[in-house]
């Protein structure tokens, strides 16, 4: 007899006391209508600041396919999805948030979707319920996905999405400082899908993700899987230097049809206000590059692990 195939849900845990539960229920009863499955759940308890792992720790002693890991110290939402699928073997992973907001009741449709051949499923949703401020962050995060990484205009990326196991198995040979999740499943497979799915309003507190958050995120993904910025870099400088020759020439011709023209204060302060602007930019992102190798050469890791709860 054919053995079933494994599902590992991972879910990133952050000020989820009271959502986990619930999520958790989801899939245990969503579960329990795909017999075709076996299935795990993995908690990562990114130091969460409220008793989300003390919530964990109660599912995880009333189940053992519920498996619990603590961060030492807030790592953010990648890491713990790292390591969420460092210790999960299912033959697929679904990922999702803690807030019941991502349906896990709707999971059958991305599972679906690995079965009939794809190697990566997204959900995508109609309508979104997150704050006017976490839409612009994803669409930010969308384009440059786009931009950067090479993601196909017409495939949405979310925090709800599966894999089949050969991708996980690349992902987590990435062993950097800065993980970016998104990069990581591009890089490993462009055989990815989009289903549509219903997105929630939250129910309880806020979102996780704040500007400083979201400005480290798009960082991540400027810097550790492209170097599209450094050639665009390379261009504005070439440009800017062009720009520069031609406007001397035009001064130098402009002098000598009046000699009585007198030289711009104003237009040279401007010129060296802006291309001074251009040069600190330019090695700002040198800098920033420089430095997370540093940092990775230093191997600063990706997450601490203080606990785990039916792990070995």
């Amino acid at each position: 007899m054919e053995q079933r195939k494994k599902v590992s849900f991972v879910i990133p845990c952050y000020r989820s006391e009271e959502t986990l539960p619930g999520v958790v229920a989801e899939i245990e009863e969503t579960m329990k209508g795909m017999g075709q499955y076996r299935y795990e759940i993995l908690l990562v308890n990114d130091c969460s600041p409220d008793h989300t792992f003390s919530v964990i720790r109660k599912l995880c002693g009333e189940h053992d396919y519920i498996r619990g890991l603590d961060f030492a110290r807030n790592f953010g939402q990648h890491s713990a999805l790292m390591a969420g699928l460092r210790y999960s073997d299912g033959d697929y992973v679904v990922c999702l948030d803690d807030d019941g907001q991502t349906p896990a009741d709707e999971a059958g449709k991305l599972l679906g979707s690995l079965e009939e051949g794809y190697d990566a499923v997204y959900a995508r949703y109609d309508h979104k319920q997150h704050s006017k401020f976490r839409n612009l962050g994803s669409w930010v995060n969308e384009e440059m996905a786009h931009v950067m990484l090479g993601k196909p205009r017409e495939l949405y990326v979310s925090s709800y999405f599966a894999v089949k196991r050969f991708v996980v198995e690349d992902m987590i040979r990435y062993e950097n400082s800065y993980p970016y999740v998104i990069g990581l499943v591009l890089r490993a497979t462009k055989n990815i899908a989009n289903v549509s799915v219903t997105h929630r309003e939250r129910e309880v507190g806020v979102s996780g993700y704040t500007f400083k958050k979201l400005i480290g995120l798009w960082f991540n993904g400027f810097t550790a899987f492209s170097v599209k910025p450094l050639r665009i870099a390379t261009a504005l400088g070439a440009g800017s230097a062009v720009v520069g020759f031609l406007y001397g020439i035009y001064t130098i011709i402009k002098r000598f049809l009046n000699p009585n023209v007198p030289l711009g204060f104003s237009s040279t302060m401007s010129a060296i206000v802006f291309f001074g602007g251009m040069i600190m930019l330019m090695l700002g992102l040198i800098g920033e590059y420089v430095g997370r190798i540093y940092i990775s050469l230093n191997n600063s890791p990706q997450y601490v692990i203080r606990e785990k709860i039916n792990l070995e």
